[in-house]
């Protein structure tokens, strides 16, 4: 042990046992892990918070499913990954839905014209503008890409463990992170 207390396997071997305080444990160890994944997939801290608590439902309610009980952080990244993308892909539906209106959108005030607030590639932005012109980027990656960026890249999880959570090869992690980066940088090529 490192000094942090007993490890995952224990933990889960205890909350498999009832023993409800070693799954407290586990989640204080894994929440703020957990909302930065959810957060970085759905670029809403509200959502992020509602599927971190989903997820630790889930993770529960699941725990005898669990093969590895010394493995649990990288299992509850793979569930709060898929809950995250299923909660983004519903959200996407339901936009769907108001762009097939137009007129409801005009009808509510909202403008279909460009958003002017953009600013163009050439021009000088601050930090905070690149962040966010860098969180919308990624959001528009292919979702394999997106997540193993945000993953292996932001969340700094080694590449196995990514594999292991996306249900691939290393190698498929390491391809996936190179394409992301590469169309992230297209993008902001002008700015650079």
């Amino acid at each position: 042990m490192d000094g942090q207390g007993p490890g995952d396997g224990d933990l889960v071997r205890s909350a498999r046992r009832g023993d409800l305080g070693a799954f407290e444990m586990l989640v204080e160890r894994y929440q703020r892990r957990a909302t930065a994944v959810s957060y970085r997939l759905l670029s809403n801290r509200e959502d992020a918070m509602d599927v971190v608590q989903d997820s630790f439902l889930k993770a529960f309610d699941k725990l005898d499913t669990l093969t590895q009980p010394g493995r649990f952080g990288p299992w509850l990244m793979r569930i709060v990954s898929n809950l995250s993308l299923n909660f983004r892909r519903s959200r996407a539906l339901r936009r769907t839905d108001t762009l097939d209106n137009p007129d409801e959108d005009f009808a509510h005030g909202r403008d279909s014209q460009p958003d002017s607030s953009m600013p163009e590639p050439s021009e000088q932005v601050s930090a905070k503008e690149v962040g966010k012109l860098l969180d919308q980027a990624i959001r528009r990656l292919p979702e394999m890409q997106r997540q193993a960026l945000v993953l292996f890249s932001i969340e700094k999880l080694p590449q196995k463990e990514v594999a292991e959570m996306l249900g691939c090869s290393v190698e498929a992690i390491k391809w996936h992170v190179f394409s992301a980066r590469k169309k992230l940088k297209e993008q902001f090529k002008d700015m650079l």
